[in-house]
């Protein structure tokens, strides 16, 4: 059998025509309508659009520092740099030590053995440290192994 044979479009054609010839309300702007969704879809999609790549970003430096500093300049402000952080982490420190002992006291107060589970907790991190110690032990050896081989 021919695929001809089965699809005539002759005879489907000459159905929409006859369709098309019936009066009915409504049939232009309904024809119109249908004609236009697809229309306006292929339009809408055949459309190119060209995008200007962005401006290269303008990087403007900003240095706090007097030009033609000195060395000893230069160690000073690295001195008092080193001052504030360090005062910064014991200030840390000290809110962090506050923040346990009110943890603490809040623990005692409902019936825990706080001492135990800070035992615990020594126990637990004093692990966790061997094992990261352990893996920067490894990751040296492996490295320092890895470069005299390589050479």
């Amino acid at each position: 059998m021919r695929l001809t044979s089965r699809f005539n479009a002759k005879a489907g054609f000459a159905d929409l025509w006859d369709y098309l010839r019936e009066p009915r309300p409504y049939r232009w702007p309904l024809l119109a309508v249908s004609f236009a969704i697809p229309l306006g879809g292929l339009l809408a999609l055949t459309q190119e659009s060209h995008f200007r790549p962005p401006d290269a970003p303008k990087v403007s430096y900003i240095s706090t520092f007097a030009e033609g500093r000195s060395d000893e300049e230069i160690r000073q402000s690295n001195i008092a740099n080193q001052q504030r952080k360090e005062a910064r982490e014991a200030e840390r420190a000290e809110l962090q030590e506050r923040k346990v002992e009110a943890y603490k006291a809040l623990g005692r107060a409902t019936g825990l053995d706080v001492d135990a589970m800070e035992r615990e907790a020594a126990i637990e991190r004093a692990r966790e440290e061997a094992a990261a110690e352990a893996r920067r032990r490894e990751l040296y050896a492996a490295g320092s192994d890895g470069a005299d081989n390589g050479e």
